[in-house]
């Protein structure tokens, strides 16, 4: 497979990990959008979610999410999920993936 977040997953491509287990992987966005923005990934290979159907996996990365925004001390002041899917909502990388954007004031309506 030719996907870049597999690769990382995979540890053939290099990553700045804020956190693992068996399920999924976070790690700090290579061109971030704010000052904290890291992708959690599940560790199964997804294009997008539509295609996922794993209810009990969903809630997991949430949980992480929730964690990780904890871990950082975001969760008070604030973040944004987002979540791409497909082309015309911005969808680059075909491995279903959810950006914690924080550390700055955050606009609506989005992009």
């Amino acid at each position: 497979m030719n996907c870049v977040f597999c690769k990382i997953i995979n540890k053939e491509i290099p990553s700045r990990i804020v956190y693992e287990d068996d399920k999924v992987l976070a790690f700090e966005d290579i061109n971030p959008q704010a000052p904290t923005h890291i992708l959690v990934i599940p560790k199964k290979h997804f294009s997008n979610l539509v295609d996922m159907d794993d209810k009990e996996l969903i809630g997991h990365i949430f949980m992480v999410i929730k964690k990780i925004a904890k871990d950082r001390g975001v969760d008070e002041r604030g973040f944004r999920v987002v979540m791409n899917c497909n082309s015309e909502a911005g969808q680059t990388v075909y491995h279903t993936h959810f950006h914690l954007l924080a550390g700055r004031k955050m606009h609506w309506p989005p992009g």
